[in-house]
């Protein structure tokens, strides 16, 4: 018998957290919960599970110093899902450590999107066996390695900083990076470079990669959040 894969549903309100349950449930997924920060930090360290759906609005403690103590441990895939819809709440979700963020109200398919392209991608990170050393989707081929980007089988010509760019979107894909952690990545931690720079940069690769820069099919912008590479 095979064991499932595991989701801890960190949720007091009943109703949704019942929801939710019932969508991982009967999609093959063994679902865990806790009503509250505490029993959530300790589920998780005790049971393990595969992923961490977690919501912000907590009774006991704020979620993100759920998310930043769960950090402190443990590198499980978190999908944040709350009603804070401001971009500034996103952002520093996933700059503190959430893999993925899904605003209230949602839909059963987009929760389990989320829930395969962060397993997923969380998967190719741990297998060092799948460690990429080529992204290849829809004609778009880069070649970490050799530092070559190939759309169609032609060579595409990237300046340094658009290749820095592209390979760290490509080795994250289907992730949200946000701009804030694109910047410190690419250009330095103590960076005072805005969001200007890496949006000019953007549209100079969206030019070179995509058919239409205006209906992007390679790099998708998460609008006031970051930038999501195609999975």
């Amino acid at each position: 018998m095979t064991n499932k894969q595991s989701i801890l549903i960190i949720e007091d309100e009943k109703n949704i957290g019942n929801y939710i349950e019932t969508i991982v449930a009967s999609n093959g997924y063994r679902a865990l919960r806790a009503m509250s920060g505490t029993s959530g930090l300790s589920m998780c360290a005790s049971h393990h599970p595969d992923l961490v759906l977690l919501d912000l609005g907590l009774p006991d403690m704020d979620g993100m110093e759920v998310l930043q103590r769960i950090r402190d441990f443990s590198n499980v895939p978190i999908i944040v899902i709350s009603a804070r819809t401001q971009e500034k709440e996103k952002v520093a979700a996933l700059d503190g450590g959430a893999d993925d963020y899904i605003t209230k109200p949602f839909g059963s398919e987009e929760v389990l999107a989320r829930i395969c392209t962060a397993m997923r991608h969380h998967a190719q990170l741990d297998n060092a066996a799948l460690q990429q050393t080529v992204y290849s989707r829809d004609g778009l081929v880069i070649d970490f390695d050799r530092r070559l980007v190939t759309l169609d089988g032609q060579p595409v010509h990237l300046t340094q900083i658009e290749y820095k760019l592209v390979s760290l979107l490509a080795k994250n894909a289907g992730r949200v990076l946000s701009y804030d952690s694109i910047l410190k990545e690419i250009w330095g931690p103590f960076t005072d470079t805005d969001n200007q720079i890496l949006r000019v940069n953007m549209a100079n690769i969206r030019r070179k990669l995509e058919v239409n820069p205006a209906q992007p099919h390679y790099i998708f912008t998460e609008i006031g959040v970051g930038y999501r590479m195609l999975e």
